[in-house]
């Protein structure tokens, strides 16, 4: 008798995010400590759409931003990272497409770990083709990133993005467990409640 397959925990994600970039370390420990399939999947957000472009921001909207980096920054330093502000607003589909490359050539740990250090030490722009090819070739991945995103890669980014919002997701960090949704990294303390309500396995 073969013991059952794991329960998949789905964890939407955005390389722009500083919510996402601090709560990394965060799901590992999580896919450490449980008896899960930790599913990692690219969210682009368009962030334009609900923090408004830069021209159109009002004093309201610059507070909440503001307020964003500060406490994101917070957490951040805890980890011992560093979190500079992006010096636009970027639509990270090429970098978050480079998701789905890494992990069907087995190299999505390090070129995660990698892509979210750089671009918040402002050394990788997310949006360029090039650079992103280059850092997957970098952890491990082969050439082929550009006609796999203008390809089925892109295809597939594209396919899961419509997937996450018909699914409910509207930002990231989102962990999804059973149909569930559990959205920023401080609700992972209630995704382990719930796991172990469903009597999720520990390791060790």
């Amino acid at each position: 008798m073969t013991d059952a397959a794991p329960p998949t925990v789905v964890l939407w994600s955005d390389y722009v995010s500083p919510y996402a970039y601090v709560a990394k370390a965060w799901a590992y420990a999580l896919e450490a400590d449980y008896r899960i399939e930790l599913e990692w999947r690219p969210y682009t957000l368009d962030i334009a759409s609900f923090q408004g472009s830069v021209a159109e921001r009002d004093p309201h909207h610059w507070r909440r931003v503001r307020y964003a980096y500060m406490d994101a920054r917070r957490w951040a330093n805890k980890q011992g990272l560093v979190l500079k502000g992006p010096v636009k607003i970027f639509y990270a589909r090429p970098a978050n497409a480079g998701m789905l490359f890494a992990r069907r050539h087995g190299v999505f740990r390090p070129y995660n770990d990698r892509i979210f250090d750089l671009f918040w030490k402002r050394e990788l722009d997310p949006e360029s083709i090039e650079a992103v090819a280059a850092l997957l070739q970098q952890v491990g991945a082969p050439a082929g990133f550009a006609d796999f995103l203008a390809g089925e890669g892109g295809a597939e980014h594209d396919r899961l993005r419509s997937e996450a919002e018909a699914s409910g997701v509207f930002g990231v960090p989102t962990f999804v467990f059973d149909g569930e949704l559990f959205w920023g990294g401080d609700r992972i303390a209630l995704l382990r409640e719930r796991l172990d309500e469903r009597g999720v396995a520990r390791r060790g």
